[in-house]
């Protein structure tokens, strides 16, 4: 940015200044595990995502948001299952899933699996088949 241009301040949600913050991967651990979880509306964003760290034959069961969810394969190998489809990724694909549709992956590769799955929602909503 040059030395002229404006600058924005970030706001919180009822408008008022709010300094930025980095949010430290700590904070961000979810279970015992190396996957992380942020959740947009704790922290002023309108996203949430999951930064996945599975070994092999980790991910999570069929499950469906009430808004799209897109993947970024960052390293490794994985199968996604989007309704009926079957699609086999490796670092650097993206998919995407529409709201209401059933979906999971898993890590089909001999190394760890790491990607984000963006969540276009500032919660995240979650419906298990297995539930």
């Amino acid at each position: 940015m040059a030395a002229d241009e404006p600058t924005t301040t970030p706001t919180d949600a009822a408008g008022a200044s709010a300094a930025p913050r980095l949010v430290r991967a700590d904070e961000l651990r979810f279970g015992t595990g190396r996957t992380l979880r942020f959740e947009g509306r704790d922290h002023g964003a309108g996203i949430s995502y999951f930064l996945v760290d599975n070994d092999p034959g980790q991910g999570p069961g069929l499950h469906r948001h009430p808004y799209t969810e897109t993947w970024i394969v960052l390293e490794g190998e994985a199968r996604i299952t989007i309704g009926d489809a079957q699609l086999d990724a490796t670092a650097g694909d993206t998919a995407t899933v529409a709201a209401n549709t059933w979906h999971g992956f898993t890590n089909t590769g001999t190394g760890r699996l790491r990607m984000v799955c963006i969540h276009a929602s500032d919660v995240m909503i979650q419906e298990n088949l297995d539930d």
